[in-house]
């Protein structure tokens, strides 16, 4: 079975027990979450194509623990001004396990 979830402002394809990182979630390691925008599901050969969300659909998964991407680096200089800026970020993900796709 396979599902596309919208999280975060971005999709993701989903199957049953794949581990996915999201965008930050408000959840605590160990606990239950279930996606309720869901796009498309595909099981057996049939596909169902929601208009945005498939009516009925939900995904759950299990929160296994938070963790953070690679350090991106933006630098900012002006040419013959002498101003240079160095600005680095580091962006936090949710580390999310699919136990169950319903729909």
């Amino acid at each position: 079975m396979l599902a596309v979830i919208k999280t975060g402002g971005k999709q993701y394809k989903v199957e049953e027990g794949s581990i996915v990182d999201v965008e930050l979630l408000d959840a605590e390691d160990g606990a239950k979450y279930t996606f309720k925008d869901v796009l498309l599901v595909s099981a057996d050969g049939s596909v169902k194509v929601g208009t945005p969300n498939v009516a009925g659909a939900t995904v759950e998964a299990e929160v296994i623990g938070g963790t953070r991407g690679d350090k991106v680096l933006v630098f900012k200089r002006k040419p013959r001004k002498d101003y240079r800026k160095r600005i680095g970020h580091r962006q936090s993900y949710t580390r999310v396990k699919i136990t169950k796709i319903i729909g």
